[in-house]
């Protein structure tokens, strides 16, 4: 065998002759551009339905999806959109940087420094993208 390819790069190149070949447009697909079609939920609708509404003794939306972003890191941050997605939301929900940053630093003691890291990379990528709405 004197095929030196990389097995992961030849099933992603098998996997964009399939997705062109069903249909163009997935050519250029991103999953952040994905992501830009979910629109960020107002802070009232996660709390209906992520919060205390039909539990009024629980945890609060911001709580909650505090904890999903926790769990996403602990995991190694591997689902950037999703990470990406909770720290929006969390962001809407009141959670503040400081928080999010404590709640990815608190990930690290169990899914180690490289998914802190990257889960950092992308909550910073999020929170820079909504610092003019800040202001």
């Amino acid at each position: 065998m004197s095929d030196q390819s990389n097995p992961f790069e030849a099933m992603m190149k098998m996997g964009q002759d399939w997705a062109r070949a069903m249909n163009p447009a997935l050519e250029t697909f991103t999953p952040k551009g994905f992501e830009q079609m979910w629109p960020t939920m107002p802070a009232g609708m996660m709390e209906s339905f992520l919060g205390k509404t039909f539990n009024p003794e629980g945890l609060d939306a911001k709580t909650r999806l505090l904890l999903t972003l926790q769990g996403l890191t602990i995991m190694g941050a591997q689902a950037e959109s999703q990470v990406r997605l909770t720290v929006r939301h969390a962001r809407e929900a009141g959670a503040t940087k400081q928080e999010i940053a404590e709640t990815i630093a608190t990930a690290a003691v169990f899914g180690g420094v490289p998914a802190m890291t990257k889960a950092m990379e992308l909550a910073n990528e999020v929170m820079e993208e909504g610092k003019d709405e800040d202001q």
